[in-house]
């Protein structure tokens, strides 16, 4: 080895093996570009030009870490050690693919295999996909802090992004945690200077290393990410700071791109002159230089390329050989199945007194935190003294510390995405948004690191996520504080959503729901916190024991008609949930006795038979909402009794809910006159009866 290498402590198989990994990476890319009419059947891209930084970075990893690679990390999956075939299963979307069955794009692995760092599912990976990964290092130091972690091993995240991603304004919310909160990060930004076919000069001020200054706290790197040399020492740096100081490090490696984009978008068509200038970068020939100032054989390097070669060919001629899909699979891993299938525990112990929904709800989460110490809570104002702006986190930050209670920065996004990161490492978060109405800036994470990671993964990385929201309108709470969104959330397939109505449900359904290993929103209602309202007062229970649980997906019937009533046909039945149920009951009283009352307590799942069951006792249904009508969840309920229970209607399905406006208006008066209320609704159901 020459002085330079014995310098960097840097041993020549390492060398060499970084040279045949290179050497593969490069005959897959021609490989597919040989073949592109097959191989440009699924969109993919391909890591040429940056296989030098990372497999330096792969190269560091050990099994108990975790990673977060993007779209074009190809040479840094062979790094980890896997096979080409392997890739290329999932570039020709067959069913062996090892990641997703042939359900995701190339470059977007998911991986839990013995020996191997941990690969959980992500997106599409422009910039997102740094909230999880933080999420990962976040849920580490929470169970070191704890002692949860099963052996001395000091587990480190790599998120890896390019350049371009980092003008995401959710990087910024995970760089801001992870300084934050010391988080035991790498972050690795390869920057070619290219986004699609927007240059960087477009696309941002400054590069990712002087935008990792303004966060204090956050180490930085720069190299050169077509030096391997210098790319393996300077991440073996990074992985060591992150891993004995067990604080974030950025770093920045600037890359040539070899290839086009992605297949989809075609260097022939817009980068002219600036690719023969990428190509003095190429990582290749530098290496195989050094390789030779190591006085390595050429001989031996050319075998190495030939020895590349035929494995890739060999690979590509298997791939293409091996079977797609079941197509009868493809319903398959929506959903992780629950524990919870039973109702259990005492929902009415003696000598139990009532209580409102939201100390069911704090007591609820107390008992959580108190069994399972892998369990935190966070979100805005939930920690400290006030324990959030409904004292629904009242006292449980001094209770559990703040390692466990705590509040964050107003960071929709974090507090949504981070919960698939957590979810990973074995940490169990239930975290809240503030108002219904702030949960826009986290549906990105929501849907696309959430909703489709059990079904991308084929049911291995489900996310257990517990997610709270306070929703509703009451007494003049004004556009931003008062929002219905359960129609959107039920939009987003792979999440459950849950629509308390009283205590005991409210604090069955949030132990299932924690237990729950998927995406669970619990959209709790304001106006029900107390019962102040008049007319709220059974939303006050006894409440149940310690150990009660509510299964999700089981709708309650909560008022009967009277069964003289249902013989000669003078019945309906209200389906309905939250604030609906009170408006009902009380709607109900001016026509006594005729009235049945479905709170659905869930909306996904939803139990459908139990809708069927009722409708088929009335002929009469009328399905009630506090959001606006027009394209709800409402109306698509509506119109799916219609459907179904067509031969046992005995009237057209009425619906009554808001009035079809982009908000609510501050003024009480005004707020009355758009939502419903009881005599809407007892207007409605006397028409109803009567039809």
């Amino acid at each position: 080895m020459n002085d330079a290498l014995e310098k960097l402590n840097l041993d020549v198989a390492i060398l060499k093996r970084a040279y045949r990994l290179m050497n593969t990476a490069k005959a897959m890319a021609e490989t597919y570009e040989e073949n592109k009419t097959i191989c440009s059947k699924y969109v993919h891209s391909t890591s040429r030009g940056h296989e030098a930084v990372q497999l330096a970075a792969a190269f560091q990893l050990k099994p108990f870490d975790y990673a977060s690679p993007y779209y074009r990390d190809e040479s840094f999956l062979l790094g980890i050690g896997l096979q080409p075939y392997e890739l290329m299963l999932q570039l020709l979307a067959k069913a062996d693919d090892p990641f997703s069955g042939g359900r995701s794009y190339y470059g977007h692995p998911s991986l839990k295999r013995e020996g191997f760092p941990i690969i959980p599912h992500q997106s599409s990976a422009t910039g997102m996909q740094s909230i999880p990964a933080t999420g990962m290092a976040h849920g580490i130091a929470y169970l070191e802090s704890q002692g949860l972690l099963k052996s001395a091993d000091k587990p480190v995240v790599i998120c890896s992004m390019g350049d371009g991603a980092v003008t995401e304004g959710e990087v910024s919310e995970a760089f801001q945690m992870a300084v934050l909160k010391e988080l035991p990060i790498v972050y690795l930004v390869q920057d070619n200077d290219w986004g699609i076919s927007a240059t960087g000069k477009e696309m941002r001020a400054m590069d990712a290393y002087e935008y990792a200054a303004g966060f204090k706290g956050m180490e930085r790197l720069r190299l050169d990410g077509a030096d391997f040399v210098e790319s393996y020492e300077g991440m073996k740096v990074a992985f060591e700071y992150a891993r004995k100081v067990r604080k974030p490090i950025l770093v920045h490696a600037k890359c040539p791109l070899l290839n086009h984009h992605t297949s989809g978008v075609r260097s022939e068509w817009y980068r002219g002159e600036d690719l023969k200038k990428h190509t003095e970068k190429d990582p290749l020939p530098i290496l195989r230089q050094q390789l030779l100032n190591a006085d390595i054989d050429e001989e031996e390097l050319n075998r190495i390329v030939a020895g590349a070669a035929k494995l890739v060919a060999e690979d590509f001629r298997q791939a293409l050989a091996a079977p797609d899909p079941d197509p009868a699979t493809y319903k398959q891993y929506t959903f992780a199945p629950t524990p919870v299938t039973d109702e259990e525990g005492e929902r009415t112990p003696e000598g139990a007194e009532k209580t409102n929904m939201v100390d069911a709800a704090l007591h609820a989460v107390d008992d959580i935190l108190r069994t399972y110490p892998e369990a935190l809570f966070y979100g805005q104002d939930v920690g400290g003294e006030l324990g959030g702006v409904f004292r629904e986190a009242a006292m449980l930050a001094k209770k559990y510390g703040d390692h466990r209670v705590f509040n964050t920065p107003i960071q929709e996004a974090y507090l949504i995405g981070s919960t698939a990161g957590m979810s990973a490492v074995g940490a169990k978060a239930i975290v809240e948004i503030q108002f219904a109405d702030y949960i826009w800036p986290g549906i990105n994470q929501l849907v696309e690191e959430l909703s489709k990671s059990c079904y991308l993964t084929l049911g291995k990385f489900p996310v257990q996520s517990l997610i709270r929201i306070p929703i509703g309108a009451y007494g003049g709470g004004g556009p931003y504080h008062s929002g219905s969104i359960e129609s959107v959330l039920l939009s987003i397939r792979g999440i459950k959503v849950v629509y308390p109505s009283n205590a005991a449900d409210m604090k069955g359904l949030m132990k299932a729901a924690f237990l729950d290993p998927n995406p669970v929103i619990m959209l709790e209602h304001k106006g029900l916190y107390w019962s102040r309202l008049p007319g709220t007062e059974d939303a006050k229970t006894v409440e149940p024991d310690e150990h009660y649980v509510l299964p999700l997906g089981k709708a309650n019937v909560v008022q009967q008609a009277d069964d003289k009533q249902v013989r000669s046909g003078n019945s309906m039945t209200v389906v309905t949930y939250g604030m609906g149920v009170y408006w009902a009951k009380k709607a109900a009283k001016k026509v006594k006795g005729s009235v049945e009352i479905l709170d659905l307590r869930t909306l996904n799942p939803l139990d459908f038979d139990a809708v069927v069951s009722s409708v088929g006792r009335h002929g009469k249904v009328l399905v009630l909402t506090e959001e606006p009508l027009a394209n709800s969840f409402a109306e698509s309920l509506a119109g799916r009794i219609s459907k179904v229970c067509f031969q046992h209607l005995d009237a057209p399905v009425f619906t009554v809910g808001a009035e079809n406006l982009p908000a609510i208006p501050l003024n009480i008066k005004l707020e009355k006159m758009m939502l419903p209320n009881p005599d809407k609704v007892a207007a409605a159901m006397d028409e109803l009866l009567k039809y």
